[in-house]
Order: structure tokens, then C-alpha cells, then sequence
């Protein structure tokens, strides 16, 4: 008995509606930048004025927010790369 053999290769041009699909992924992305940039303002902010006023708990708070923006900025840029290269690594599983 053989099986049936299927193979996968992704296409937005396939399906109708593709390049709104791209267009709405690049759109989030987007606003998830401006919502890092946002973070990492509002984050320095609170990490100076708690250092200014020796509040250590803001200071750290300020700290992690500047530092999780700043993961968050990275992780949205490398995120088409990452998927491709898990996507890719995928497909080599035999």
C-alpha cells in the first residue's frame, strides 16, 4: 500500500484576498512598533523619575517596561525571518 504523498508551498496569490492579508499583517506591524516605541518612552520616562526620587520598585518597573519594548521591537522585526527559517527547517524533516 503507498501513501499518498502532499507537499505545502505557501502563496498569497493563491487565495483571493492575499494581498490584503499582507497589507493587514504589515499594518499590525506597524502599529506594534508604535506600540514598543510607545512603551519604551513612557518606560525611560518612569525609569528616570523613579531613579530621580530614589522609588527603587519604579525604577524597575521603568527598567523591565524599556527592556520588554525593546525585546518586543526586536522580536517584531525578526519575526518574518524567524518564521521563514522554522518554515524552511520544516519542510527538511523527513
Amino acid at each position: 500500500m503507498q501513501l499518498l504523498s502532499v507537499n505545502l508551498s505557501p502563496s498569497l496569490s493563491d487565495l483571493p484576498g492575499g494581498g490584503a492579508l499582507q497589507q493587514l499583517a504589515n499594518g499590525i506591524a506597524a502599529w506594534a512598533l508604535v506600540g514598543a516605541l510607545v512603551a519604551l518612552v513612557l518606560g525611560a520616562g518612569l525609569w528616570a523619575l523613579g531613579s530621580h526620587t530614589q522609588n527603587m520598585h519604579q525604577s524597575a518597573q521603568g527598567r523591565r517596561a524599556v527592556l520588554t519594548s525593546l525585546v518586543a521591537a526586536i522580536l517584531i522585526g525578526a519575526a518574518p525571518t524567524l518564521i521563514n527559517f522554522f518554515f524552511s527547517t520544516g519542510l527538511k524533516v523527513h
